[in-house]
């Protein structure tokens, strides 16, 4: 009677275990947006190559641009960015002449801010940003598009309010 216990134990017990993968596997939303993140930023990244600008810089280009001169603090809250990957990339940003950092009014800290190189490259790639735009659309559909779209400006204006 033991050993049947014990058996039968371990069998609902390999049983839950089972279960556990596969209803992560099958539900997951982590998991299904890490993909889309890759698939829509091979599409950018691919358009984006000749241009010698990733999908990732443009955005923090896009970011400086459109919002000003910046502390690299205050990007990383509004773009949701670890400080070292930031770093990394406005680095070669730099070397790339389409960032620039400059002291504060107060001169306490450092400001970064869009060169006229990196509004040259904006224009520049603005077309294949268009067309990965474009591939995007097709490939999600506009509901899709739209609902992403809606919780992203929700994030990034908790963002902004955090900055």
């Amino acid at each position: 009677m033991k050993l049947y216990i014990q058996t039968n134990n371990q069998n609902m017990e390999k049983n839950i275990l089972q279960k556990i993968p596969n209803r992560i596997a099958g539900e997951c939303v982590a998991a299904r947006i890490r993909i889309l993140n890759r698939v829509i930023t091979k599409i950018y990244d691919e358009s984006l190559r000749p241009f010698g600008i990733r999908s990732s810089q443009m955005n923090i280009l896009v970011a400086i641009s459109a919002f000003g001169a910046t502390t690299a603090n205050r990007l990383c809250k509004i773009l949701y960015l670890d400080p070292s990957t930031l770093s990394r990339n406005v680095e070669r940003m730099k070397k790339k002449g389409w960032l620039e950092t400059v002291p504060s009014t107060d001169g306490r800290s450092r400001m970064i801010q869009t060169a006229s190189e990196g509004l040259k490259i904006l224009a520049q790639a603005y077309p294949a940003w268009e067309n990965a735009q474009a591939k995007t659309q097709q490939l999600l559909g506009s509901a899709t598009i739209e609902a992403v779209a809606a919780t992203a400006n929700k994030l990034l204006l908790k963002g902004m309010a955090q900055s």
